[in-house]
């Protein structure tokens, strides 16, 4: 592929775009041509013999790399291509609407620049703004968030690429020097933050399955957060159970003692012929007896469904949905399949089932609607079907402070454990923030091997955040 402009273009940004949603414009020759007149930017690109054009009103002076964002969209107008997100890809489509807000833009100019700079259709603006209204009232670059990351489960599902091995595995030798130096590592940054005076807003523990911690470890860790870090200023603590074949009655009981009062369930699907295909255990009648003493016990409960999983068509999507109705949950969360590099679907070269979106989505509507739910977050992501996003849906009231925060990127967050990304937001204006991170390893072995090294520069690093 060759690319001709005139003017300066980040070739591996367009080759990436046209890689993803234009596959058959992939190795084509792309000549992009800029003019300006009258305040307004023209894209003119040719490919193939075919011809797109863009034009709208110049922002440059506000939206970096309009050009670029300008010449992916004429890309699809040459294709008469029509995704729902149309050139959003890779992207926070909350954050970047956000930050036109803050640098001024009214409602409507804001709705006018996501239909014509981006090509996105009226419901996928209609759901930034809903999930923008409700983060509005909750974010809060004041405070931060801590998240502590265990890299086990009982079994690795094929789309999984998260820091996660099998307990079972070679690796789950190093499990027990794991949680030593994990309880080592939450001493460390207890006692820096306690000093810088950090104010950690909530609290996650995910992975991996942090329900793959022995009932014995799981105590150990929760009592040293509470010895070692300051909890009072916590308005939520997550522990991302996940899985029904890690979870018993004692650990549920442990987790409510300490303070925890969010967990998940997550069926991920109800067809556990695609479960079983996928390396994922499951036992429903198990995990209906999970799901009762969760309630019983009192926790606020999530589940996680994932819409394009291998072998799924539109009635295997709906027939989850419909289960789903079956479950009094305050949170929801719907992803749509990515294909990462690190999981063992993009390495088999799945190719995603074809799926109906209008059906899906208004099923959707219609179960959240019965729930009494409303969109408070959202993402996208590389690789996910075209149309997709991920959603997290909430009763009022029950919505989850680090969920948003972590896709807003609106604080700190400070990452313990394996695979744990440490983020440091500094605020130079507003509307500009510094963003940094630090990532543990995620292999339990070197993790042991470096935790006391990589928290010396994590600490560096934080000394920055106010």
């Amino acid at each position: 592929m060759v690319l001709k402009s005139n003017f300066p273009l980040r070739e591996k940004s367009i080759i990436e775009f046209i890689r993803i949603l234009l596959p058959e414009a992939v190795d084509k020759d792309v000549e992009i041509v800029s003019s300006e007149n009258d305040g307004k930017i023209k894209i003119e690109v040719q490919i193939d013999g075919k011809i797109g054009i863009q034009e709208i009103k110049n922002y440059e002076n506000v939206i970096e790399d309009q050009k670029v964002i300008m010449t992916k969209t004429a890309l699809l107008k040459a294709y008469n291509k029509k995704y729902p997100w149309g050139g959003l890809i890779g992207v926070r489509p909350s954050k970047m609407t956000r930050k036109l807000f803050l640098m001024g833009f009214l409602k409507g100019e804001v709705k006018e620049i996501l239909t014509e700079l981006y090509l996105v259709t009226k419901e996928k603006i209609e759901l930034i703004l809903e999930v923008l209204e409700t983060e509005e009232k909750l974010l809060n670059k004041e405070a931060m968030n801590l998240y502590i990351g265990i890299p086990f489960c009982p079994s690795k599902c094929k789309y999984c690429s998260f820091a996660s091995y099998e307990i079972n595995s070679a690796l789950g030798k190093y499990y027990p020097g794991f949680v030593e130096t994990l309880l080592k590592e939450i001493e460390i940054i207890g006692d820096y933050s306690s000093k810088r005076e950090f104010k950690y807003e909530s609290l996650y523990i995910g992975g991996g399955t942090p329900s793959t911690l022995t009932e014995e470890d799981t105590v150990r860790v929760l009592e040293a957060i509470h010895k070692y870090i300051d909890t009072s200023n916590l308005k939520e603590f997550t522990f991302e159970a996940g899985r029904e074949d890690s979870i018993t009655t004692k650990k549920l009981e442990i987790l409510k003692r300490y303070g925890v009062d969010r967990v998940s369930l997550n069926p991920q699907t109800f067809n556990e012929v695609t479960l079983s295909n996928l390396n994922r255990k499951f036992n429903r009648e198990n995990f209906d007896k999970v799901y009762s003493e969760i309630k019983e016990i009192g926790f606020i409960l999530n589940m996680d469904i994932i819409l394009g999983l291998p072998g799924e068509g539109v009635s295997d999507i709906l027939s989850t949905l419909d289960e789903l109705e079956k479950y009094d949950i305050e949170n929801l969360t719907i992803h749509s399949l990515a294909l990462k590099k690190g999981s063992n679907l993009y390495r088999e070269s799945f190719e995603e089932s074809d799926v109906d979106r209008i059906t899906i989505e208004n099923r959707i509507k219609k179960l959240v609607e019965n729930k009494g739910m409303h969109p408070y977050y959202m993402y996208r992501q590389k690789n996910s079907l075209d149309w997709g996003e991920n959603v997290g849906y909430s009763k009022p009231g029950f919505e989850s402070r680090f969920n948003i925060e972590m896709i807003e990127e609106n604080q700190s967050t400070m990452g313990l454990g394996g695979g744990a990304i440490s983020k440091t937001v500094v605020y130079e204006t507003e509307v500009l923030d510094q963003i940094t991170r630090l990532v543990n390893p995620k292999d339990p072995a070197l993790y042991i091997r470096e935790m006391i090294e990589r928290n010396d520069t994590k600490m560096k690093l934080f000394d920055d955040v106010k």
